[in-house]
Formats: structure tokens, C-alpha cells, sequence
């Protein structure tokens, strides 16, 4: 088996990458069979972007501050780990942003697109779903859009679902929604295309981000899962992926 090592730029996480490396050698990221990222979620989910569609599995191990997509850190018996370890398939969403220049942006999300107002002053937001418009006004901090594999994330924390990783979903989650006060989110189908305006942009500017990269002043996203892309997460067999989300319905 080919490892290859890659780790973020923290001092811990470069510890564990040299006495792995010693330990085990260091296969290069374009002839390896698995990649092995050291460090926090963030760092993960740089990894995963930077390796999408190549099809090399990526084990994470934790080396940050918050490892839900991570393994526990253990330099022995790494290689068996590895052989024994359950193989998720996650793909991404796109996303299509225009700002207020008139310009498009392209990016991916594997966990989040999220829109968050820019200033004092609340976003309102047009919402569609396949053409068809469902609020409009939605006055709000912001909105999410989260796959399966981002539900425990940020949509978590906005009080949104979690969602078995290989549930045909995305969810809709408000930030701080003021109107209407009582709308908590939508599960949406996978399928399904949301479009996102802004209303009265200059007034209430907004900003769109997906996972890490940020779009300011956008006027409208698209948003749409790309099934033609995917990224391959592998997790111990005995705490998959699926088993962190079911236990974590069940956190009080």
C-alpha cells in the first residue's frame, strides 16, 4: 500500500506528518493508493477540494481542533487501519454566483453554500426550487444550503437536520430568520436546482461562500448538486461515517 502524507501548517499536525513519514514513507499524491491528511476539518476539507475526482480515498487523522470528518490520531498499526477502513462517496455541490459587477463565479461545496449578510442591516432574500418561487421576502442573518455530509456542520449549529449520509437531500436552513419568524428550513430533493436572489442589494448587500471561498456582494446563486464529481472519505470501521451521524442525532 502507497501512502502518501499531507498535513496542515500547525506544529502538531507537522510532528505527527515527520514521525509518520519516518515511520512509514512518503509516496507522491500523483502514484498513491490513499492519501492521509493530518490535521483539523478544515484542513480535510481542503484536502478533499484539492484531491476531488481523482479517485484516491482520503483518511483523515486528528491532528486540529475539531475532527468530525477525522479518525483518531494513532501512528501504529496505520496500514491496517487503512485496509480495514469504510469508503464514502460524497459529491458536491455547485455553486453559480453574480455579483454586483455583472461577473459569475464558479465554485464547490462538499459541505455548505451558505449566504450571509454583509452589514447591520438583515438580508432579503427571493427563494425559488426549480423555477418556482417559495418566499419572497425571507428577511434573515442568512440561508444555507448543506449537503449530508455538511447537515453537522454550520446547518447544525443554524439548528437545521441532520441527514443520513446517503439520503437523496440537501437542507435549507435559515440564519436568525425574522420573517417569516416561524419558518425553520426545508428538506429539498437533490434534484432540485435552488435559486437564491437578493432583494434590494445595495441597501442590503449579502455574501456568498462556498465552504471556504467567499463571493462579496453577490445578487444571485444558484445552487445544484454536482453528481458528476465525488471525493472518497474513509473512515474506521468501527466509527463510519453513517455511525457519527446517527450518534450524533442522540447528543443532548
Amino acid at each position: 500500500m502507497k501512502i502518501a502524507f499531507a498535513a496542515s501548517s500547525t506544529d502538531k499536525a507537522q510532528t505527527a506528518f515527520s514521525a509518520l513519514v519516518k515511520r512509514y514513507g512518503n509516496a507522491s499524491k500523483s502514484d498513491c493508493d490513499i492519501i492521509v491528511a493530518l490535521g483539523g476539518d478544515g484542513f480535510m476539507l481542503h484536502t478533499l477540494h484539492k484531491h476531488m475526482n481523482s479517485n484516491i480515498p482520503i483518511y483523515g487523522m486528528n491532528q486540529g481542533t475539531i475532527g468530525f470528518l477525522m479518525n483518531n490520531y494513532e501512528e501504529d498499526g496505520l496500514p491496517e487501519r487503512l485496509a480495514s477502513a469504510v469508503r464514502s462517496s460524497v459529491s458536491p455541490l455547485n455553486m453559480i454566483a453574480t455579483d454586483a459587477e455583472g461577473e459569475t463565479h464558479y465554485a464547490k461545496a462538499i459541505n455548505e453554500v451558505s449566504l450571509l449578510r454583509q452589514s447591520y442591516q438583515a438580508a432579503s432574500l427571493r427563494v425559488s426550487i426549480d423555477g418556482k418561487e417559495r418566499l419572497d421576502p425571507l428577511i434573515c442573518d442568512g440561508l444555507l444550503v448543506a449537503t449530508p455530509a455538511g447537515s453537522t456542520a454550520y446547518n447544525l449549529s443554524a439548528h437545521g437536520p441532520i441527514l443520513p449520509l446517503n439520503a437523496p437531500l440537501l437542507a435549507l436552513t435559515p440564519v436568525s430568520p425574522f420573517r417569516p419568524r416561524r419558518w425553520r428550513g426545508a428538506l429539498i430533493p437533490n434534484t432540485s436546482k435552488i435559486t437564491i436572489e437578493i432583494n434590494d442589494p445595495k441597501k442590503r448587500p449579502v455574501n456568498a461562500v462556498a465552504d471556504h471561498q467567499e463571493i462579496k456582494s453577490v445578487t444571485r446563486v444558484e445552487v445544484a448538486l454536482d453528481k458528476k464529481s465525488k471525493t472518497i472519505i474513509l473512515f474506521d470501521a468501527q466509527h463510519s461515517w453513517d455511525d457519527r451521524i446517527l450518534a450524533e442525532q442522540f447528543q443532548y
